[in-house]
């Protein structure tokens, strides 16, 4: 399991349970069989801006006016896990391993970037629509510099 799947589903779990604890948190994700010792699940927390509330691990960093949540950044993640990026006019179809595209494209719809009008996540393909061919392309000169 890669570091962006454990979070996404890190924020699956806080956000439907109620876990106090990095025990219950570590226990929760052996549940889904997802390993992750106490120093991954510490430094998992802190990227995504958790913090313990008398009800649990609750996210915070909600901007109000934005609308975002807290979550991976689009550039580590984009590091990490996109492979390949395919262009058809105004879409743009991103790669990634096995089980990584959602959380690409849920980074990507939290940044709220203007090329992105929205976007479809599968197991690991992303599509990725942009208002126009022009801003497309900006997007894809964007996303390539993230390519390994």
């Amino acid at each position: 399991m890669n570091k962006s799947y454990r979070q996404s589903q890190i924020l699956k779990l806080i956000r439907s349970h109620s876990l106090h604890t990095q025990d219950e948190v570590a226990r929760a994700l052996r549940t889904l069989k997802i390993p992750a010792t106490q120093v991954t699940l510490s430094r998992d927390i802190h990227e995504l801006g958790l913090v313990k509330t008398p009800s649990g691990y609750s996210e915070t960093g909600v901007d109000a006016a934005a609308g975002s949540e807290p979550g991976p950044d689009v550039a580590a993640l984009a590091r990490e896990v996109l492979r390949d990026i395919r262009q058809a006019q105004n879409l743009l179809v991103l790669r990634t391993p096995p089980a990584n595209a959602n959380a690409l494209a849920a980074a990507l719809d939290h940044a709220n970037w203007p090329e992105v009008t929205g976007t479809i996540a599968g197991d690991d393909t992303v599509l990725v629509v942009a208002p126009d061919v022009k801003t497309a392309d900006a997007l894809r000169a964007r996303l390539l510099k993230f390519l390994k």
